[in-house]
């Protein structure tokens, strides 16, 4: 068995980094750009069952004015309906590393679940504009694609999910819009980033401080105003389950913790559907296509 998935590189890299920039003078800039890198990995490249996944989706672009860079943005998405009309739209904020295409499989399973579902990817990734991620820079794209969905579905109820480090981004997004969103949905997310690095071995390092992209989901989950569901594999080995209970617990009511058992950081939306089934109905009141 190896000792780190792929996925947990990243974090480790980003503690020997702020330790590293201890001993720096003025290397602030270099120290915030690393750990973009590193936190989001931005990629154009998907993994071969998401190119499959992929495939049968439409296209969909989003442009709009970006504040932060002061100059045009260009989102590319991926969008599949559900079969019933009227049913309730979501959109999908995936993690680090793939393209949206990565998260094909997710997304057709929130569809089956009964949702329209809206992927984008952020800055960075895939076919969207070209610039290194920053944790503001996602945030608003977000909000860029929350806006274009509620423009195009005004009287449809509308959902938030994140995966990963887009759980972080969903919750942002959540108290931004909780006036408009229905609710709420995080898989294998986190509270912060800080949070995560203190949840390794070499966690006691003191770098805390210097962590610039902090994700602090649990300080904004506390004061949303919407129902939450909060899902984690116990056998998730990027995002531990205690910091997903840790969310969790932040949360107002209503709210539901879904702990799904064999569930590893990528497969847990699989082996948990018929729990996720479940809390969909009881917390949303939503049923399943048929």
């Amino acid at each position: 068995m190896k000792k780190l998935f792929p996925s947990t590189l990243p974090w480790r890299r980003l503690v020997l980094a702020a330790v590293a920039g201890l001993a720096l003078l003025g290397g602030c800039a270099t120290l915030d750009e690393k750990q973009r890198e590193w936190i989001f990995q931005p990629s154009d490249r998907t993994w071969s069952g998401g190119l499959a996944a992929a495939q049968g989706m439409e296209e969909v672009w989003i442009e709009y004015s970006s504040r932060i860079a002061g100059a045009p943005v260009r989102l590319h998405g991926l969008w599949i309906p559900a079969e019933r009309p009227n049913a309730p739209v979501l959109l999908y904020l995936h993690g680090a590393r793939w393209d949206v295409r990565g998260s094909a499989n997710r997304m057709r399973r929130m569809q089956e679940l009964g949702f329209s579902v809206l992927g984008i990817d952020y800055r960075g990734f895939g076919q969207s504009s070209k610039a290194l991620p920053s944790e503001a820079m996602a945030y608003e794209d977000a909000r860029a694609a929350w806006d274009w969905l509620a423009a195009r579905h005004p009287q449809t109820p509308r959902y938030v999910f994140g995966h990963s480090l887009g759980g972080a981004i969903a919750v942002h997004l959540a108290s931004e819009v909780q006036g408009a969103a229905a609710g709420l949905i995080v898989e294998g997310s986190f509270t912060s980033i800080p949070d995560v690095a203190s949840s390794y071995k070499w966690g006691w390092l003191p770098v805390g401080p210097l962590i610039t992209q902090r994700f602090d989901a649990a300080d904004r989950i506390a004061k949303l105003k919407v129902p939450v569901l909060v899902v984690h594999g116990s056998d998730d080995r990027v995002i531990s389950p205690e910091l997903g209970r840790a969310l969790f617990e932040r949360a107002p009511e209503p709210k539901r913790f879904v702990l799904v058992e064999g569930g590893s950081h990528h497969n847990t939306n699989a082996v948990g559907q018929g729990q996720y089934r479940e809390a969909l109905a009881a917390l949303f009141g939503l049923q399943a296509t048929p």
